[in-house]
């Protein structure tokens, strides 16, 4: 199935970056002093404890996803993105046995429902890290916002479908904390990452950290 690109929004993409930056939700990769990084483990921990909203499953999602963790293909169009979290209980713990469905939109807004492009279904080990290798994934029009999908499961938790979102799409028009409601496509601002900027060589790349948090069944 197809779907065309989401139409440019007013607000130019110089704009959106500049506000990005301004507002905290793009990270250039440079060096934080050591007041920013405890205030920002503080704020990390804090979230740890709060189960991650859910969000809609969509109609997209398939079973049996293979296991791995680079989703993007050489010469695969977009902007390179790392995506990398844990999956912890409410206590802030590892969760042991989590097995995280993902799957999203290509460069073009186009999901694979023949094959398994962009879709993996990880095994975590006992750390309960993941991190995955895929493109920042384009607009369609029935959900405009740019978006990955997740279903989490894990021995003794609820079962979490959620998604994650990304403050610098230009559908939120750089300003996240007022727009995440707009159109009734984002259900909670928390679901909105900051997005990290950073160079490989001469191409730009993009990383996001997404920790997931299960309540116990």
């Amino acid at each position: 199935m197809l779907f065309l690109p989401m139409e440019s929004t007013r607000v130019s993409r110089r704009e959106i970056f500049e506000r990005c930056i301004v507002n905290g939700l793009l990270i250039a990769s440079v060096p934080m002093s050591s007041t920013k990084l405890f205030a920002l483990w503080q704020k990390t921990e804090q979230e740890a404890t709060k189960p991650t909203p859910e969000e809609v499953l969509g109609p997209f999602y398939k079973k049996h996803a293979p296991n791995v963790k680079n989703l993007r293909g050489s010469g695969d169009q977009g902007v390179p993105l790392t995506v990398s979290g844990k999956v912890l209980n409410t206590r802030g713990e590892p969760v042991t046995g989590a097995r995280v469905d993902i799957w999203q939109a290509d460069h073009h807004g186009r999901y694979d429902v023949q094959g398994y492009r962009y879709r993996t279904k990880l095994a975590l080990d006992e750390v309960s890290n993941y991190e995955i290798e895929t493109v920042m994934p384009g607009h369609y029009s029935d959900r405009p916002a740019q978006h990955i999908h997740y279903l989490i499961s894990a021995p003794g938790h609820k079962t979490l479908v959620t998604q994650v979102y990304f403050a610098t799409d230009p559908y939120f028009e750089g300003d996240p904390d007022r727009k995440h409601a707009k159109g009734g496509i984002v259900g909670n601002r928390d679901l909105i990452r900051p997005v990290m900027l950073y160079e490989q060589g001469t191409t730009p790349r993009t990383a996001v950290r997404f920790d997931l948090c299960l309540e116990k069944a």
